[in-house]
């Protein structure tokens, strides 16, 4: 089992692609590169750090669906912080999942 993990795990590796070709269709599963925009700051001067990265992870089903209608809208500010934006991001995903999660299960209660 051990070696079946690892084995996996390696696929995951940075710089790896796989193509997968099929008639009239390509998939190409790739990890993220870098973020050549890290720390640069946006058009109005800012870099997103931890709270905005929290912010968008609230937000992100939101600005997911709209970004299926506006392609101007995006989930994630690439000029961020780097690491306490993504950390931001994750904890403020986890927030909203945790929030949907436990709510859902309120009204019904097993007798």
């Amino acid at each position: 089992m051990l070696a079946v993990c690892v084995v996996t795990a390696a696929g995951c590796a940075s710089g790896t692609s796989i193509d997968l070709d099929a008639p009239d269709t390509e998939i190409q599963l790739t990890t993220p590169g870098p973020n050549p925009e890290v720390d640069e700051p946006a058009e109005n001067g800012r870099v997103a750090g931890l709270g905005t990265g929290l912010w968008h992870g609230l937000i992100s089903v939101v600005t997911l669906v709209i970004s299926f209608f506006n392609p101007d809208i995006q989930m994630y500010e690439v000029h961020n912080s780097g690491q306490l934006y993504n950390l931001g991001f994750l904890i403020g995903s986890i927030l909203l999942f945790g929030v949907i999660g436990f709510s859902g299960g309120r009204g019904r209660r097993r007798r």
